[in-house]
């Protein structure tokens, strides 16, 4: 461009807009002269005191907003500018006019266009909608500059106070920290264990205190590898969770550094997956000094290979959510620092680790049999554990609502005892980096005499997520340990008895073929099968006194 030229876009910021006007006719003539001359689109964002803030030059068919760092959205369901820009050809607003607007939150937009040689100018105006069940945007027909009589103060106001109604009308659960999208895209397995999944994720978040507003499952024939699902279909998404006010998508599938730089391109919302989801619950949870040691060198792997791929998203963090843990500050440090506090944590395990084993060895020592509770999250393994030591370890129908390691003491007739311990549930794809930092506290599996596999019977996939606990015990060693199946939470199963009679029959099936013990944690009657089938493994001369 000639330097007259770049003078003449640079003066425009000096322009001044009524702030109940869209645009001076002025200036409107202005625009339209200037993108003439240059045959360029050309547009500028204007704020609500009329002040224009951004002048953008595009080329003949479009134009690039850049990122609007001093005007985010926040808690805020609009931008506060407002679009105003050129069409060469007398186009109609495009839908990539359409997919800024509603991506961007922008107040107004409006589509100047002319015919070279007349001095009226038309527009085309477009706003968002705030009817969710319907399209995302409204558009104006075309009309004559002068003929459009708006308010624009009043209108936005308007506008913005319906958006707010309508984003508030989703949100039900009143301890919610966030809302946000649920997400998942997959090639591989059947529907309903891509649905599986989601209602997993679903508790996962809800565990968080995450409100779930809306959920896509996608299975595409092959992944995207910037975005994971196709760049239009992400886009859609991306307008569905601003459209609900959500603050967040979550991807059932683990992102790559590089995707998770591509969506957060597209969009201001935070941008996490399944992992960084399961590692901020434990990062709550976590209570005792192993605990949250052992997090933090989860989150902090996690997050090593991932610095140079979170670019503008480390800002919008801001704690919360996927920000726990470690927090902003050491987001922002560099590979040297959180290798060295990798190395260091790693270090203060290894000393816990040797206390630990100090006091297993003196169980060892005492000949007292060691039994380890293992099962998938929120089968009712802390509650098992409290009904038969009558002890109170929390508990809570939450997904990993217990996460330290707890032990102990059961008594049996004639001084006889045994060490229980109740160990972390396990679920699917458990993130790597929280599998090998809690190694050392599933150390405790490795002396136990037998394993207490508890399984949630009233689950309509348990026999999944039996299958689920037995890799992972694979994974970690263990699966030639001795092993006794105890089918939980039988209360359920009259309930299941009227509605799904082959549900009930499969589980009882189940139940004989594993043979297993069935139980109610909830009711410490029911645990006599239980308490015999223990005392018969360890002291068989003595199991027909049992106590009730």
């Amino acid at each position: 461009m000639k330097s007259s030229q770049i003078q003449a876009l640079e003066r425009l910021y000096r322009r001044r807009v009524l702030p109940a006007e869209i645009c001076s006719h002025e200036l409107a003539t202005r625009l339209v002269e200037l993108s003439n001359d240059l045959r360029r689109q050309i547009a500028i964002l204007v704020n609500r005191s009329g002040i224009v803030e951004y002048v953008i030059v595009g080329d003949e068919k479009g134009l690039v907003i850049p990122e609007l760092l001093d005007y985010p959205l926040g808690r805020r369901v609009m931008r506060g500018l407002r679009l105003i820009h050129t069409h060469l050809k007398n186009e109609p607003v495009s839908e990539d006019d359409l997919t800024d607007l509603s991506l961007l939150r922008l107040d107004l937009l409006a589509t100047l266009m002319f015919t070279p040689g007349r001095s009226q100018i038309s527009a085309q105006l477009a706003w968002l909608s705030p009817d969710q069940r319907g399209a995302s945007t409204i558009v104006e027909p075309v009309k004559l500059f002068d003929r459009i009589d708006l308010d624009c103060v009043y209108f936005i106001d308007e506008l913005e106070a319906d958006l707010e109604k309508a984003a508030r009308t989703t949100t039900k659960a009143a301890n919610a920290l966030e809302r946000a999208i649920l997400i998942s895209v997959t090639t591989s397995g059947t529907r309903q264990e891509a649905e599986d999944s989601m209602a997993e994720l679903r508790e996962l978040a809800r565990t968080a205190q995450v409100e779930a507003l809306d959920e896509f499952i996608q299975r595409p024939r092959s992944l995207n590898p910037r975005f994971l699902m196709g760049e239009g279909k992400m886009r859609d998404v991306v307008i569905r969770a601003l459209q609900h006010g959500a603050s967040m998508l979550i991807f059932d599938q683990e992102l790559t550094p590089a995707q998770i730089r591509s969506i957060s391109a597209m969009t201001e919302l935070k941008v996490i997956d399944r992992s960084q989801l399961i590692l901020d619950i434990f990062a709550r949870r976590a209570k005792t000094l192993d605990g949250k040691v052992q997090v933090e060198l989860a989150q902090l792997k996690y997050l090593l290979p991932r610095l140079t791929g979170r670019g503008v998203q480390m800002s919008r963090l801001m704690g919360g959510i996927g920000g726990r843990g470690p927090g902003e500050t050491k987001l922002e440090t560099d590979r040297r620092r959180i290798r060295d506090r990798i190395a260091s944590l790693e270090r203060e395990l290894k000393e816990l680790s040797r206390g630990r084993d100090q006091r297993r060895q003196q169980r060892i020592k005492a000949g007292v049999p060691i039994i380890s509770i293992v099962g998938y999250t929120n089968a009712g393994k802390s509650t098992l554990l409290n009904a038969l030591t009558k002890s109170d370890v929390f508990t809570e129908d939450l997904l990993f609502a217990t996460l330290d390691t707890s032990t102990r003491r059961l008594r049996f007739p004639r001084e006889r005892e045994v060490i229980i311990t109740d160990t972390v549930g396990f679920i699917r794809s458990l993130p790597k980096s929280l599998m090998g930092a809690f190694k050392a506290t599933l150390e405790e599996l490795r002396d136990a005499d037998l394993l207490l596999h508890v399984v949630d019977s009233s689950h309509p996939r348990f026999e999944d997520q039996i299958a689920q606990v037995r890799t992972i015990l694979q994974e970690l060693e263990l699966g030639d340990k001795q092993e006794l199946m105890v089918y939980n939470k039988s209360d359920l199963l009259n309930e299941m008895r009227k509605k799904d009679m082959v549900g009930f029959l499969r589980v009882r099936q189940s139940a004989r073929t594993r043979n297993s013990v069935t139980v109610s944690a909830r009711d410490r009657k029911s645990l006599a099968p239980l308490m015999e089938e223990l005392q018969r493994r360890f002291w068989p001369e003595e199991a027909e006194e049992i106590t009730s």
